[in-house]
């Protein structure tokens, strides 16, 4: 893939972006900036516009006004190149229960056109950096949570993407589990690769290194952690404070 080497300071820049479902706006023209090699938190209650915007920035859906460019595509425009430049994991990603590790992995490797040269080794790679060694011949089916997230994000970082994003990746899972997710989060950071995060927990969100708060499709609130809570020092009660200023 051709988007690793590219060198840009923002991995996304958001511009009035919006979208609208007939009388209904989803996403009410917002503005934001990712740096690369950040994990932002995009933070906000079930049909405040989250996945709506992810959509639009993986080149999925069209927006209705504004624009957006993503590792520096622009996302009307060039949204075919976004898609392979990219990693998408859900907390619905599609693993294939019926496959072992090692051919999940090897199927997304395919799908993402992984060179063949360096495919088998590659493979192996993201499977030690998700902590799966050992797991190589286990079926997806008999992987507890846990692994099977592991799993999810080592298929959708198979192709090297610099970006990648993940909604509500961790729905669903034990707090343990979580925080070694996040483990992985941060060891990807470290390497370069920016993280862009769909979330409702305000203890994964203090987590980010900055933090984007939609709510009724529009940010209400945007900086680092420590920024939004203010004086408070508390995240959860910054939030909803917002909320009802902006209901």
């Amino acid at each position: 893939m051709q988007g690793a080497n590219r060198k840009a300071s923002k991995a996304i820049t958001v511009k009035n972006l919006t979208k609208k479902f007939g009388d209904f706006t989803a996403v009410d023209g917002i503005s934001f900036d990712i740096a690369e090699g950040e994990i932002f938190g995009f933070v906000g209650p079930n049909g405040s516009g989250k996945s709506t915007t992810i959509r639009m920035l993986c080149g999925i859906l069209d927006a209705t006004s504004g624009g957006a460019t993503v590792l520096g595509l622009d996302v009307g425009r060039q949204p075919e190149m976004i898609k392979e430049q990219i990693g998408y994991m859900s907390q619905h990603f599609g693993l294939y229960q019926d496959l072992t590790v090692f051919e999940n992995v090897e199927f997304y490797a395919g799908i993402y056109q992984v060179p063949l040269a360096s495919r088998a080794s590659r493979i192996q790679e993201v499977i030690a950096e998700a902590g799966l060694a050992g797991r190589e011949t286990e079926l997806a089916a008999n992987l507890s949570a846990g692994y099977r997230q592991r799993l999810a994000l080592a298929a959708s970082v198979v192709h090297r993407p610099p970006l990648i994003f993940l909604d509500e990746p961790t729905a669903g899972v034990d707090p343990i589990t979580r925080k070694s997710f996040w483990d992985m989060l941060y060891g990807m950071a470290a390497r370069g690769r920016t993280s862009f995060v769909t979330t409702h927990y305000m203890e994964e969100a203090e987590r980010c290194h900055r933090l984007g708060f939609i709510f009724n499709g529009r940010i209400i609130a945007l900086g680092t952690p420590a920024e939004i809570k203010g004086p408070d020092d508390k995240l959860e009660e910054a939030f909803l404070r917002l909320t009802r200023e902006n209901d």
